[in-house]
């Protein structure tokens, strides 16, 4: 009789192995920050905040806490990670300095905020000038999605309070590049803002909206090739005026609420001014129509705002709501491009949903909680919570093609960054050999050999 080993191999484990590298994968991350320039400008920003004699530099700290959190650390001590493999992230300060070096900018305040913001900006030009044609403005225009995130707190900390979904914690306000269906997209604007902030607070959604757009190349910063794009929480007077004021110029793509007297209106549409909604292949979307609504509905709004509305047959056991119509499910929403059909225009709102994508991604890279205590040392967080995700959405738009551009920062972590390596030295040169039984260590290879071609930063 046979006896029964189990599923799985049975391995011997000892300690004491060399030249092993966990990790090895994140060669990439640190790749990709030496070839846009991002330890120089960081560290340049962040030189007024260097004490004399010190022996970390205040830039490489930042980084480094970034690093790990774009590796799928959630706190400051997962930057031991990073200090156990000295070989391919270099010296890593200790705990308690890094712990030192966040109150310290948190007590700068809002300094130490602008020269980081400044900094981000100033890489994210030089990133999408080494990107060209895969560069989110490639097309000439930029789109920019504002949505909300709900935050949980699990216990006490300033700001934290219960929030509209009956949970308790905080309610930021993010903003993010959309790099199209070719790819995923970057963090510009994190506002933090206690749980119990309103959805559709207008002065909000406009500082949430400059700090987008100071994120942006200048040509960027005002006119039409812009598009700002919200949900309903952005549907409000106050903030469609600041988007549309004269010599702002902006594109824009707000969310309405459906309210009575835009009910009323939708009821007196006629059967012949419905148009069929489209699919992203161009294709008819089955059970949807959209129309656009004129007359005095619009009054109070900006000159030149259209109000576009869809009706779609609800999903099979969805409750309708007492602003539907007809057994339809009814949406709106306000833009000032002109030009286009509507179908086309209601796609491209529908599209905005890709945020929903990039908030995910989000969660999964250190925004799943506020480590931190106090509401000053969390907004440096999410500064570097935006500088891990700008590095998971630089490495793919660089180095990556195909389907790997769309992979999430799980997906990344698990197939690239974690590939197992050995450190071998030969004469002068230190060399990270990757295990060849891995499945994808030709993506990786093949990632490094496209940043290596990239002309250093200046």
């Amino acid at each position: 009789m046979k006896k029964r080993i189990g599923s799985y191999p049975r391995v011997r484990v000892e300690g004491g192995g060399r030249t092993v590298v966990s990790q090895a994968g994140g060669v990439l991350l640190v790749e990709t920050v030496r070839k846009v320039g991002l330890d120089t400008a960081i560290s340049a920003a962040l030189t007024p905040w260097r004490k004399p004699r010190a022996v970390h530099d205040p830039g490489k700290i930042l980084l480094d806490v970034a690093l790990a959190v774009a590796l799928g650390g959630d706190c400051l001590a997962d930057v031991a990670m990073l200090r156990a493999e000295p070989a391919v992230f270099g010296p890593v300060a200790s705990d308690p300095t890094v712990s030192r070096l966040i109150d310290t900018l948190a007590a700068s305040g809002k300094k130490a905020l602008r020269v980081i913001r400044a900094a981000r900006a100033e890489v994210r030009r030089r990133v999408w000038r080494l990107a060209d044609r895969k560069a989110p403005d490639a097309g000439g225009t930029v789109t920019v999605d504002l949505d909300g995130v709900l935050v949980i707190a699990h216990s006490e900390k300033e700001d934290a309070a219960p929030t509209w979904k009956r949970t308790y914690g905080h309610h930021p306000l993010m903003g993010f590049v959309d790099h199209g269906p070719g790819g995923t997209g970057e963090p510009v604007a994190a506002l933090l803002r206690p749980g119990s902030a309103g959805s559709n607070t207008a002065t909000d959604h406009i500082t949430a909206a400059q700090l987008a757009l100071a994120q942006l190349p200048k040509k960027y910063r005002r006119g039409r090739r812009t598009l700002i794009r919200t949900d309903s929480a952005g549907g409000t007077h106050d903030f469609v005026a600041w988007l549309a004021q004269r010599g702002r110029w902006l594109s824009y793509s707000v969310g309405m609420v459906i309210t009575e007297a835009v009910h009323q209106y939708v009821l007196k549409v006629p059967a012949s001014a419905w148009t069929a909604a489209v699919e992203a292949d161009g294709e008819v979307r089955d059970g949807a129509w959209v129309a656009e609504l004129t007359g005095g509905v619009l009054d109070g709004w900006p000159k030149g705002m259209r109000l576009i509305v869809r009706k779609e047959r609800p999903h099979p056991g969805a409750q309708l709501r007492l602003t539907d119509a007809d057994g339809m499910r009814l949406t709106c929403f306000a833009t000032n491009t002109l030009g286009r059909p509507i179908a086309e225009l209601e796609l491209r709102h529908r599209l905005r949903a890709r945020a929903e994508d990039r908030i995910r991604a989000a969660r999964a890279t250190g925004l799943r909680n506020l480590p931190l205590h106090r509401t000053a040392q969390n907004r440096i967080w999410l500064e570097i919570v935006q500088i891990a995700l700008d590095l998971l959405a630089w490495m793919p738009m660089l180095a990556l093609t195909g389907k790997a551009r769309l992979w999430e920062p799980r997906r990344l972590r698990f197939r690239l960054f974690t590939a197992p390596g050995q450190l071998v030295t030969t004469g002068r040169r230190r060399i990270l050999r990757l295990a060849r039984h891995w499945s994808w260590t030709g993506h990786i290879t093949a990632a490094l050999d496209r940043l290596t071609q990239l002309p250093d930063p200046g």
